[in-house]
């Protein structure tokens, strides 16, 4: 499988629905379907946006299987496996594996705050235990710490199949850095909807978006626009895209993206704890930007 074109394009990091019983497995497959019909070249269950952290084993694991099934082949299942601990982190990607992913994201361990040499120990550990490809996931305002360049290109070098990262340390330059330490063919993936853009400009193949989950069809003509090089086309997407995307961020992801499906009747709202409903003040803020989004494009 060729990763860059695999990877050329929008990734949408799912959410995970919720009812009474539990997930709402039929809510799930209405949603990835609309991915899928949108021209999504990637499904990623089980990440933060999914609410990884609240779901149990057997959860994670049906989720994964279930959205293998659903894309039959027709985008890449990018299924997260992160964890905290390296020894769950790899036995949930030995889930994914087993489950017949088509690669791992694997996010920096949270709460620990390891060292670069802690951070080395356990993508080494993850990556001799499974072949599936694995994305790197670097987000430090949710696990306070970062994946350095020079240890992406150092676990490149040793691992093929550490093939790329997902970055979202909201920083530019990360991006000059990282293809600078990790070569031409290391996969650049935006992981914040705003700045899909300016890093593409920069080099990323495309973005692992949570906007796409409510908006998939814009940010798939945004990504296409640019590798077509029409440039200005990409640039009034991204404008049209850019306060939805601030909007879905008011609060702690995926909050205000479950509320925004809410709104157009996809799902219930639902967040597991510790996450809670989105506040009314924050509530009335989103209503406006999905108005204004909804006039944008008519």
């Amino acid at each position: 499988m060729n990763l860059t074109t695999a990877f050329t394009g929008v990734f949408t990091a799912l959410v995970t629905p919720f009812d009474e019983n539990g997930i709402d497995y039929p809510a799930f497959d209405r949603l990835v379907e609309s991915q899928l019909a949108a021209g999504i070249k990637g499904l990623v269950p089980v990440g933060t946006t999914g609410e990884a952290a609240t779901l149990s084993t057997d959860e994670a694991a049906a989720l994964v299987a279930r959205t293998v099934k659903l894309a039959a082949g027709r985008a890449f299942v990018l299924a997260g496996a992160g964890s905290n601990s390296t020894e769950h982190a790899i036995e949930a990607a030995k889930a994914c594996e087993a489950a017949g992913a088509d690669g791992c994201l694997v996010v920096t361990p949270y709460y620990n705050r390891p060292s670069q040499a802690g951070l080395e120990r356990h993508y080494d550990a993850v990556a001799t235990a499974i072949g599936l490809p694995i994305m790197l996931y670097s987000v430090p305002g949710r696990c306070g710490v970062e994946i350095a360049p020079e240890t992406a290109a150092r676990l490149h070098a040793r691992h093929g199949h550490i093939f790329g990262i997902k970055e979202a340390g909201g920083r530019s330059e990360r991006i000059s850095d990282l293809r600078a330490a990790c070569g031409p063919d290391f996969v650049l993936h935006s992981g914040d909807d705003a700045l899909a853009l300016p890093f593409m400009a920069l080099g990323a193949l495309g973005v692992t978006s949570v906007v796409s989950n409510y908006a998939p069809e814009e940010m798939v003509a945004l990504v296409a626009a640019w590798h077509r090089g029409d440039h200005a086309t990409a640039l009034a997407l991204h404008d049209r895209i850019f306060a939805l995307a601030k909007a879905l961020f008011i609060e702690g992801n995926p909050v205000p993206v479950k509320e925004a499906l809410a709104l157009r009747h996809q799902m219930a709202g639902t967040v597991r704890a510790p996450l809670a409903p989105l506040a009314a003040a924050s509530r009335t803020t989103l209503a406006a930007a999905l108005e204004e989004f909804a006039r944008a494009n008519k």
